[in-house]
C-alpha cells in the first residue's frame, strides 16, 4: 500500500518503509504501508454486536523474505527521531533499528472494511498520490471506543504513534540483524480498551484488517526495507514458506438470554409460541432450553420462570 505500486494485491513480497525524512511535502511518512485482511466469519461467528465477543490473546505473525537487511527493534522510538535534520526537536535514535509495528486499519473516500478489496485504489481520482494524508486505507491507533486515527504522518504531527503490538524475533537479540525466513510475531495488546473494541468489531462483521507499518529510514528512491513474504508467493504455495498468520482466542457471547427465543429482549408468549412450534425431538436445537434432546414442558416451564 504506496504510491507507486502497479500490482496491488498480486505482489509475492510486501514491503514496510518511511518516506525520505527530508521531504516533507509528499508522500505519508509511512510510506511503504501493509494491509492484513482476515476473514474471521467462517471460523468465528458474526452479528453478536461488538459487546458479544471477549478477545483473550491475539497474535499475527509474518515471515521475513529478505536476508540480514534490517536490525531487530523491538521498542517505540519517539517521534522526534523522525525529523528533518534542520528541525530543531530532532533527537538521536538511541537503539539500532526502528521497531516494525502493527496498527488497526481506517477507511476513507467511502471505502470501507466490507468494500475495500485487494486491488481498491490507492487513492479517489481527482487526488494526487504523491500527496500525504489520501490513502484509502491507512495504518491507524484507536482510541477506546475503537474510533481509528490515522497516523501515517504522526512525526509530521508531532505525536507518538500506539502500535497494537511490536514484532519481535524469538531467540533473536535485539539490535541484531534479521536473518531471511525468520518469524516475526506481534502479541496484541489485548487490555488495551480501544484494541479490544476494534478487534470485536472486525470479528462482528467478519473481517478484520491490520496493518503493518515501519519508519524505517530510507532515501528517496533507495535505502534497504524490511520484506516479508505474501500468500501469493511461489514459496509459500508450495509449502516452502508462510503467508500471514492471525491467531486469535475469543469468547463469544450469545447476545439474548436462552429463554429469549426470538430475541427482542423480552421473554414473553412469542417465546412460549417458538417452543410450541418446535415441540417433539430436537438436536441442539435453541428451543430445547435444557438441553434434554427435546422440545417439551420443561423448556416452556423455563420460559414462564423467567417471564418478563
Amino acid at each position: 500500500m504506496y504510491p507507486f505500486n502497479a500490482t496491488p494485491g498480486t505482489r509475492s513480497t510486501f514491503s514496510v518503509f518511511g518516506s525520505d525524512r527530508q521531504v516533507q511535502t509528499q508522500f505519508d511518512a509511512r510510506d511503504g504501508q501493509v494491509l492484513l485482511a482476515f476473514d474471521t466469519g467462517p471460523q468465528i461467528p458474526v452479528g453478536a454486536g461488538a459487546s458479544g465477543y471477549v478477545i483473550t490473546s491475539a497474535e499475527v505473525t509474518v515471515q521475513v523474505a529478505n536476508d540480514l537487511v534490517f536490525r531487530l527493534d523491538t521498542t517505540s522510538d519517539p517521534w522526534t527521531n523522525f525529523l528533518p535534520s534542520t528541525d530543531p526537536r530532532l533527537t538521536v535514535d538511541t537503539d539500532p533499528g526502528q521497531p516494525i509495528e502493527l496498527f488497526g486499519v481506517g477507511f476513507r473516500g467511502g471505502w470501507n472494511s466490507g468494500n475495500f478489496l485487494e486491488n481498491s485504489v490507492f487513492a479517489n481520482a481527482g487526488l494526487s498520490p504523491l500527496s500525504p494524508g489520501v490513502r484509502n486505507a491507512f495504518a491507524a491507533q484507536v482510541n477506546a471506543e475503537g474510533v481509528a486515527t490515522d497516523i501515517s504522518n504522526n512525526p509530521r504531527q508531532g505525536f507518538q504513534a500506539q502500535p497494537f503490538a511490536i514484532g519481535d524475533v524469538e531467540g533473536l537479540a535485539v539490535g541484531a540483524l534479521v536473518p531471511a525466513n525468520a518469524i516475526m510475531k506481534f502479541t496484541l495488546n489485548v487490555a488495551d480498551p480501544g484494541i479490544q473494541r476494534y478487534l470485536a468489531q472486525g470479528l462482528d462483521v467478519g473481517r478484520l484488517f491490520l496493518s503493518v507499518s515501519s519508519l524505517t529510514l530510507v532515501q528517496q528512491q533507495g535505502g534497504a526495507f524490511p520484506s516479508f513474504y505474501s500468500k501469493e508467493n511461489g514459496l509459500v504455495t508450495l509449502g516452502l514458506a508462510q503467508a500471514s498468520r492471525l491467531r486469535i482466542v475469543v469468547e463469544t457471547a450469545s447476545p439474548c438470554r436462552a429463554t429469549d427465543l426470538d430475541c427482542d429482549g423480552r421473554v414473553d408468549f412469542g417465546d412460549v409460541s417458538l417452543v410450541l412450534l418446535e415441540f417433539g425431538p430436537c438436536n441442539a436445537c435453541s428451543a430445547d432450553i435444557d438441553g434434554s434432546g427435546f422440545v417439551d414442558f420443561g423448556d416452556v416451564a423455563l420460559i414462564l420462570l423467567d417471564f418478563n
